[in-house]
């Protein structure tokens, strides 16, 4: 190997070792076995004060545009959900049913729902009603979006891509290579690490999310009823390779072993209800 190219894994590789001291666990396995490892450069603070700011900028906007919280027992029906969900999450951490959960929920007609770090969560009126989900189906969704706060993929995701940012920058001093080269090299980086990341940060979602949804008693089975309905209507998806989502058929298959894995505690939890 030439002095250069030793110098780049070098300086690429050296930093990880020295990061494996970073390293951490944010949740408890539950019984999906949810203890992966992460590294964690940035902060829970500043990742907290940074969804404070940007949730109170979406209410805003969606109040200025009279979007917010338009259908009381829509808002109600959330909530409700959200409530038995939050109650579930310290079988993963034991302060996270102490944060300052809010949730909301937006007119519009965009298929999705989010969970910002610290618990700060919105639900579109559109993935509700194309979808036309069932309180499980919507248990799904939510549980998986707050499994991305419980499990800080948002911290995580910002460590990674300043690592990554870091290595990809000594490469290109090393090579001396212009702009157009280390675009490339930003692109290589995306796929190579990037991609493949995000769709292990929407897997333990999903995992963690159908725990979360049967301790809470709503039927796992119901987190693949919601990914077969958004087959049906996403129609042709981006092939998986390409994409930071795990693709519908896999989600599916992956999400049915899931189901049955914590189906038991489905059945304790209505068990208890009665």
């Amino acid at each position: 190997m030439s002095k250069k190219y030793f110098y780049i894994f070098t300086l690429i590789l050296f930093p990880l070792f020295f990061l494996t001291s970073c390293m951490t666990t944010t949740t408890a396995a539950g019984n999906v076995g949810a203890d992966r490892k992460q590294v964690m450069l940035i902060s829970e603070e500043e990742m907290n004060q940074s969804a404070v700011e940007a949730y109170a900028e979406v209410l805003a906007e969606a109040k200025k545009a009279g979007t917010l919280n338009k259908d009381p027992a829509t808002l109600q029906r959330v909530q409700k959900i959200a409530k038995k969900l939050i109650a579930q999450t310290t079988a993963f951490r034991s302060d996270a049913v102490n944060w300052d959960w809010q949730v909301n929920v937006i007119t519009e007609d965009t298929i999705n729902a989010w969970c910002m770090p610290g618990g700060k969560i919105v639900v579109y009126t559109g993935i509700i009603d194309s979808l036309k989900l069932t309180d499980g189906e919507l248990a799904a969704v939510m549980g998986h979006e707050i499994s991305h706060a419980l499990k800080e993929h948002s911290r995580e995701r910002a460590s990674q891509e300043a690592l990554q940012s870091l290595g990809v920058s000594a490469a290109a001093a090393v090579l001396g290579i212009k702009e157009t080269g280390t675009q490339l090299l930003g692109l290589a980086a995306q796929f190579t690490l990037g991609l493949p990341f995000s769709r292990k940060h929407e897997t333990e979602a999903d995992h963690i999310g159908t725990e979360l949804m049967a301790r809470a008693g709503y039927d796992p089975h119901e987190a693949v009823t919601i990914w077969q309905k958004m087959e049906e209507v996403s129609g042709t998806s981006v092939p998986e390779i390409m994409s930071t989502h795990p693709s519908h058929a896999s989600r599916i298959k992956d999400l049915q072993v899931i189901a049955e894995t914590v189906y038991p505690l489905y059945l304790e939890a209505t068990k208890q209800t009665k």
